[in-house]
């Protein structure tokens, strides 16, 4: 959900300043799907204070992730953006395996309109956004997913997880006490 789309979480309070997370992710990597735990855990941990973006990456060798790309952004035009990735990431396998069907079953599945998600896979009217986030994660050295950025800091979730969290946690910690 790109820089626009403002239902990647809840709004953060106004009155209450939010760090900001942005996750280069895409629906057909499997370690986007690992990275989940961390990011509920994240969300859990900081609620608004921590505004949480997911960024559209799609890679090429995976064929089904610019249309999975769009098909988020009409879940969140919907208001389901976060079920949406998290019912998508969860059967990595099937999206594999079956493509833009899978998508829109998995509209269906959440009670969004179905309909609209075919004609907009079709018509491309997400096909901006998702262009957008992509160049401007490759202008600033994202190669592959998930990558995450705050505070300035590019850390790299595709080589290894482990750790990651806590690093984002420290990064984050830091912004705040910053941000009063």
């Amino acid at each position: 959900m790109s820089n626009s789309s403002p239902a990647a979480v809840p709004a953060p309070d106004p009155a209450r300043p939010a760090a900001v997370l942005d996750v280069w992710c895409e629906l057909q990597c499997p370690d986007c799907r690992t990275a989940l735990a961390d990011l509920r855990a994240l969300r859990e941990r900081y609620g608004d204070r921590l505004e949480l973006r997911l960024r559209h990456f799609p890679l090429e060798k995976h064929r089904h992730s610019f249309a999975a790309a769009q098909a988020v952004e009409e879940a969140v035009e919907q208001g389901q953006g976060w079920p949406y990735v998290e019912a998508v990431l969860g059967r990595v396998e099937e999206l594999d395996r079956r493509g833009e069907p899978f998508l829109v079953e998995v509209a269906r599945e959440l009670g969004l309109d179905a309909e609209e998600f075919d004609t907009a896979l079709i018509d491309g009217r997400h096909i901006l956004i998702v262009d957008a986030d992509q160049a401007e994660g490759k202008a600033i050295g994202v190669t592959g997913t998930p990558t995450y950025v705050i505070g300035g800091e590019r850390l790299d979730g595709g080589k290894s997880q482990d750790g990651l969290r806590a690093r984002v946690e420290e990064i984050a910690d830091r912004l705040l006490a910053e941000l009063g």
